[in-house]
This record gives C-alpha cells, sequence and structure tokens, in this order.
C-alpha cells in the first residue's frame, strides 16, 4: 500500500486482492445424534456461478479432503454459485446434495444417516 499527494489530497492504493465473489467454506458432518464425524471423505465441487476466473488465471474449483477429528473440514475460497458436496464415511450412507453460497464465510452441517438394511431377491 503506498500514499501520495495530488493537488493537497492524499490517495490511498488499496490491494486490490479481496476475494469478492469467493466463499470460505467450512462443512460440519455429523451423525443423527450430533456427534462429529472424524475421517469422513468430503469432496466438494463448485457447478456454476460468478468467474472461475481471478486475475485471468483460472482458480482451484474442486477439493477432495476429510473431516478432522471435530468433523469439521475447511474448504478455501471457493467461487461465489452452486457446489455440489458428496460425503462418504464408514458406516453411514452417503450424502450428495447440491448447495448455493452467497456469503463470504459459509458453514453447512451435514447429518449422515445410518445404513439402510440391504435385500436380496433371491
Amino acid at each position: 500500500m503506498f500514499s501520495r499527494r495530488f493537488f493537497g489530497l492524499t490517495l490511498v492504493a488499496l490491494p486490490v486482492f479481496a476475494e469478492k465473489d469467493m466463499t470460505a467454506l467450512q462443512i460440519e458432518v455429523k451423525d443423527l445424534r450430533g456427534k462429529p464425524v472424524e475421517r469422513a471423505a468430503v469432496v466438494v465441487r463448485f457447478v456454476e456461478g460468478r468467474s472461475k476466473l481471478k486475475f485471468g488465471r483460472k482458480i482451484k474449483t474442486n477439493w477432495e479432503l476429510r473431516t478432522n477429528q471435530l468433523g469439521v473440514a475447511k474448504i478455501p475460497p471457493i467461487p461465489q454459485g452452486k457446489i455440489q458436496i458428496q460425503v462418504i464415511a464408514k458406516g453411514f450412507q452417503t450424502h450428495g446434495q447440491t448447495y448455493e453460497v452467497e456469503e463470504e464465510e459459509k458453514t453447512i452441517e451435514i447429518k449422515l444417516n445410518p445404513p439402510q438394511p440391504q435385500y436380496s431377491a433371491h
């Protein structure tokens, strides 16, 4: 940042690196009782919305990570718009849903269901 005097006025240049139109995303994965699910696989994919370009460069729009011991996965800033989240955890049904994100920061809580009984026709 720099400042400059011009005709008695002080001009201040601010960095243009603000990440507007981006969302810092936190995903909390819990079981139906509200207990955190650790080591759940979380896949986040930007589907549609605002630009995928930042300063002329393509930005990352897909992430694959795991939840921590608190059941939390933190995603770096992602473009605002529609995103798909898929969560896979041992002993639970797979969760998949599309979400709309329009804030600078957002926390999405996902509750996983236990597996359904499987039946065989034979």
